[in-house]
């Protein structure tokens, strides 16, 4: 057996093999409500053999979404829609997650594949539209040069614990729904990514100034949320390892996080990079395995490589090599979205345990082809 097909259990949870879905925003909800678009986007990935199926960034606050077309779990109406979608992926043998998430200052702002806000009048209540006020740590402009950002309105006290009140009540429902795992989204230039980085963060009180009073919010929600999730599902939280800027938060910072988080309850760190506007990524095939290496290695921590993967042969040597105990595609599985089942093949399978019994006809296209297991030998 491959170390990449190889099960591993973090708490009460056993995943089929390491391979994972990460959380890929797709902008097609209404209202925060899951539909068909994430019913068949996701469920392939569970005939596709991953592991574990983590949806996208949900907002645990309407204000907290990225767009007006994220998903949401701020209210007792969104779990049956998600639950109709883990009942699938549990039935194909794959594990699910849901990464809990608040914008902050980069809420509210347009969907990708528009061209800003451009929604007419007519269309608006067709797609869900919203507009808001987002909210930071500070009252700083992701990127003031960009008018798709706006400039936040500075959290105050009873806001701050509205947010933790609010990722427990998002991680209730997502027990109430039935997943597998949550994962505390705290990367990516998001709400609590920004409390940890001086580049977003110019608060004087006790959330702000040091390391940590910068890190005190996000220890804050993993404590209020590892008390209500259940003791026996694994708890996980998403880093921007580095933000790859001057002056910005470091590795080293994310090693000093990732102990405090592993003492209140978090089982694994999925470990990305990035999210401000002064960053400068120098991206590149696994360009971010370095950076679960320094975490699981520093931290003594379980940890998720994600960024740019995709060839079995490399996702292989990340667990065999110690870099990483899961590795997660996105994009790679937007492009395969049978990525787990094919690399399962590439490193020397034989047989099509792993495919579906409504796909396994596969095997005779193969036999018939000469393919895979059937290839001749030279």
């Amino acid at each position: 057996m491959t170390n990449l097909f190889s099960p591993v259990t973090l708490r009460g949870l056993t995943l089929r093999n390491r391979t994972v879905v990460a959380p890929m925003c797709q902008y097609s909800a209404q209202d925060g409500f899951a539909n068909d678009w994430h019913f068949v986007h996701l469920g392939r990935f569970g005939i596709g053999g991953f592991g574990l199926v983590i949806l996208e960034a949900t907002g645990v606050l309407p204000e907290g979404r990225i767009s007006y077309g994220d998903l949401g779990l701020w209210k007792d109406e969104h779990i049956a829609p998600l639950a109709r979608i883990l009942d699938f992926l549990h039935s194909q043998g794959a594990a699910a997650g849901i990464q809990l998430a608040h914008a902050g200052r980069k809420a509210s702002t347009p969907i990708p594949w528009r061209n800003g806000f451009d929604e007419t009048e007519e269309e608006k209540p067709l797609v869900g539209f919203e507009h808001w006020q987002p909210v930071g740590p500070s009252a700083v402009s992701h990127a003031p040069g960009n008018p798709h950002f706006q400039t936040p309105v500075a959290l105050d006290k009873a806001g701050i614990h509205n947010v933790i009140d609010a990722f427990v009540a998002a991680a209730r429902r997502a027990d109430q729904a039935g997943f597998d795992t949550v994962e505390i989204h705290a990367a990516h230039g998001y709400l609590l990514n920004q409390f940890l980085s001086p580049l977003a963060n110019q608060r004087t009180d006790e959330y702000g100034g040091s390391l940590e009073n910068r890190i005190r919010l996000v220890l804050e929600v993993t404590e209020a949320v590892r008390a209500v999730w259940p003791e026996h599902k694994p708890l996980l939280a998403r880093l921007s390892v580095s933000d790859w800027a001057e002056g910005g938060w470091t590795v080293e910072d994310s090693v000093v996080l990732a102990r405090e988080l592993k003492a209140r309850g978090v089982d694994a760190i999925d470990c990305s990079s990035g999210g401000f506007a002064e960053a400068k990524i120098q991206s590149g095939p696994g360009y971010q395995v370095p950076f679960s290496r320094a975490v699981k290695q520093g931290a003594d921590i379980p940890t998720m490589a994600v960024g740019l993967l995709g060839d079995p042969q490399e996702a292989e040597q990340i667990i065999a090599g110690g870099d990483a105990d899961f590795v997660a595609l996105a994009r790679a599985a937007l492009d395969d979205p049978n990525w787990a089942v094919h690399a399962r093949h590439a490193l020397g399978a034989s047989d099509y345990d792993l495919w579906p019994n409504q796909a396994k006809r596969v095997r005779e296209r193969d036999r018939s082809l000469g393919l895979r297991s059937f290839a001749a030998s030279t």
